[in-house]
């Protein structure tokens, strides 16, 4: 072998030795990170993507930068994470409408599951059922009794067809075997405008979108959706509490990739995340926004994804509503 040759061969191991998985993986992350969601700028998702993201940002020593690609209830920017090379520097932030797209579309360009590395939730929250001051309705078992007392239907808000409040009423209304007749507004503020005006009986929304006028005594919670009392509403009772046991529907937000992120880049994000969330300034940040820090393995956050997705292809069947 010449000199020449030789040095030829010897380079060319080099090169081989820097593309090899472990080499690349001890230098991860080397350049800035893209975060991408589907919602608009300022809402909840974007707000909390953010907290994420730079608490990311300062754990890794590269900054996480947060791109919001609103359209078609977050699946267009769903399926650009999908189609994104799998070397950890493209990931999705989503919310549970995630898994309501997943039942609500008869078509995607991904699987809401299989088509993603599930890498760890951040966020949850429950939902919160409110009234006027002044209805009748004090409790979700009288919301139940004026229900299959009343002649006409009770008119529950949601901010838009499909949306996760408005599967949720239709779960809770087959579960308790009365009528609601779904009004479905452009939007949140909207709904809450046409409840305060007394045009509807009740809305399901966030606690962070509810929450300050419930305490002023501008709206009157009558339950909250989770499995436990939610910590900010201690005095609200639970729909479990109200004769429901085992009832709990709460939203989530969570960090996804694209399908074979290398399990090395996956354990470590998720381990941030999960340690990001359990520093007390930033588990403050998050239930000022009227959610709670959750933490887990990527298995559990996937068995979350999917569950979800089964229940709500079951509730769209069961109610009839047209898959878009």
């Amino acid at each position: 072998m010449t000199g020449l040759t030789r040095r030829a061969t010897l380079a060319g191991l080099a090169a081989v030795a820097a593309m090899r998985p472990d080499r690349a993986m001890a230098a991860w992350p080397e350049r800035n990170m893209a975060m991408l969601h589907g919602l608009t700028v300022g809402g909840g998702v974007d707000v909390s993507a953010r907290l994420v993201a730079d608490g990311l940002s300062r754990r890794l020593g590269q900054q996480v930068v947060v791109e919001s690609r609103p359209g078609a209830a977050g699946t267009l920017a769903a399926a650009q994470v999908a189609r994104a090379a799998p070397d950890g520097y493209t990931l999705g932030f989503i919310p549970s409408g995630h898994a309501v797209a997943a039942a609500t579309y008869k078509s995607l360009p991904y699987h809401a599951v299989d088509d993603f590395t599930i890498i760890g939730q951040a966020i949850e929250f429950p939902f919160v059922i409110v009234t006027h001051p002044e209805h009748p309705i004090r409790t979700v078992p009288d919301l139940i009794r004026t229900a299959k007392q009343r002649s006409e239907p009770l008119l529950g808000g949601v901010p838009g067809q499909g949306t996760p409040q408005h599967l949720l009423i239709e779960y809770l209304s087959r579960l308790a075997g009365i009528k609601i007749q779904v009004v479905p507004f452009r939007g949140g503020n909207q709904a809450l405008t046409e409840l305060l005006g007394k045009r509807i009986d009740f809305l399901i929304d966030p606690p962070v979108a509810l929450i300050g006028q419930i305490k002023s005594g501008a709206l009157h919670a009558i339950g909250v959706t989770g499995g436990a009392r939610f910590p900010s509403l201690p005095e609200i009772g639970t729909v479990a509490e109200a004769g429901f046991p085992g009832f709990s529907v709460t939203s989530w937000m969570g960090v996804i990739g694209p399908a074979k992120l290398p399990p090395e880049i996956t354990a470590r994000l998720n381990a941030e995340i999960n340690a990001l969330v359990a520093e007390p300034a930033v588990a403050a940040r998050i239930r000022a926004l009227g959610s709670e820090p959750k933490s887990g393995p990527p298995e559990q956050f996937k068995e979350r994804i999917a569950a979800d997705v089964a229940r709500w292809t079951k509730v769209i069947a069961d109610a009839g509503i047209e898959r878009i």
